[in-house]
């Protein structure tokens, strides 16, 4: 079963995600979420960017190229069944 999790963006909306795989790089967590359990959804990658002594997780869209490319193909790898486009 799929974790789902809310997240509160800049402007105070909150927005859904399911996620479907966490991985963490170089000290530095990544969750591979969807914003729908339909099967042609969006999939995003989220990187954790709050530091050690906070209580709650931060997390940002990865929007650098190279970095989502990497990513990608990392998630890719732990869930066979999924393609990331």
């Amino acid at each position: 079963m799929e974790e789902k999790i809310i997240f509160q963006s800049d402007n105070g909306e909150e927005v859904e995600f399911f996620v479907l795989e966490q991985t963490k790089i170089n000290g530095t967590n990544y969750l591979l979420v969807t914003d729908s359990k339909e099967e042609e959804a969006e999939c995003f990658i989220l990187e954790d960017i709050s530091k050690e002594d906070e209580t709650e997780a931060i997390y940002e869209f990865v929007e650098d190229n190279t970095k989502l490319e990497a990513l990608s193909k990392v998630f890719e790898e732990l869930l066979d069944d999924i393609d990331i486009v």
